[in-house]
């Protein structure tokens, strides 16, 4: 017997397509469209530039600096939030007493907001503050850990990294539960056992979740900006200026929309080709390729 159902699936992704149709497409085509109109002289009525954003940014020293940066963030951030939840996440699925209380206590910072967590660092990263307090304690000198160029996009990664290694560890967690306890005990017998017996069982079939965590890190390292909107506002002398930040400056303080959306257009070049590169290098025979 056949079900017709008509109408009725449709009816149930409206609204999705609805909400994707409103807060997405629209959005996009509207960003697209406006990095081709220039707004520095009259913001009410811009002017068709062409292709004069894209070629503004492409030669501004400042945007380039945005580009490195966030890639250096990216660089900072990344391996440290693929390869340290997955470590703590094979010792807690280990059989420990308390096992429930340290999920807690690491994944409480993923619960808190990153404003709140970003003002935390930043009262600790403070000349007289309490991390260089216990600096002192050893005879070693205070660390401008955010007014030194060198220091502080580290000083902004470490907050990122804090605040993500809870929720990293909930992902390989969950995927850890699929893994076969045969495989395990088979490991055992053949004479592997801790690190070795995980290398073998647990990382190769944690290799999608592993492309999976690179994407979505890789992804948000590209556009933070609360940490460093909260921390250093892009500075010192621009070293922890990253895109979405000097997007933000041009167009909410210059009111320069064609040049942030410009900027936008090529944020999203970035994040597309990260997510081509993760799926080539780890996900090549879901896709067929």
């Amino acid at each position: 017997m056949k079900v017709k159902f008509g109408i009725i699936p449709y009816l149930f992704l409206f609204p999705a397509i609805l909400c994707l149709l409103i807060f997405f497409f629209v959005p996009f085509f509207q960003t697209v469209v406006m990095s081709f109109y220039d707004y520095s002289k009259d913001f009410s009525s811009p002017q068709f530039s062409g292709f004069l954003n894209y070629s503004s940014i492409l030669s501004s020293k400042v945007f380039i600096k945005s580009i490195l940066n966030t890639f250096w963030f990216l660089i900072l951030c990344v391996p440290f939030l693929v390869i340290f939840p997955l470590f703590i996440a094979i010792l807690i699925d280990q059989k420990i007493k308390f096992t429930n209380l340290y999920k807690l206590i690491i994944y409480i910072p993923v619960v808190v907001s990153i404003v709140v967590v970003a003002i935390a660092f930043k009262w600790l990263y403070q000349p007289d503050g309490l991390l260089n307090y216990f600096l002192s304690i050893f005879h070693i000198p205070p660390v401008s850990w955010l007014s030194s160029p060198k220091v502080a996009m580290v000083s902004v990664a470490l907050v990122t990294i804090f605040k993500g290694i809870g929720y990293y560890m909930m992902i390989y967690l969950s995927a850890l539960m699929g893994v076969p306890k045969e495989l395990y005990e088979a490991a055992e017998i053949d004479g592997a056992s801790g690190f070795k017996k995980h290398m073998a069982v647990s990382v190769p079939h944690l290799l999608p979740t592993i492309a999976l965590v690179s994407t979505i890190s890789s992804i948000s390292a590209l556009k933070v900006f609360v940490e460093i909107y909260v921390m250093t506002k892009g500075g010192p002398l621009d070293s922890t200026k990253t895109i979405v930040y000097y997007i933000y400056e041009k167009a909410f303080e210059s009111l320069d929309l064609g040049i942030a959306s410009a900027a936008c257009v090529v944020l999203l070049f970035l994040v597309m080709t990260f997510s081509v590169v993760n799926i080539l290098c780890f996900e090549r025979e879901k896709y067929g390729l």
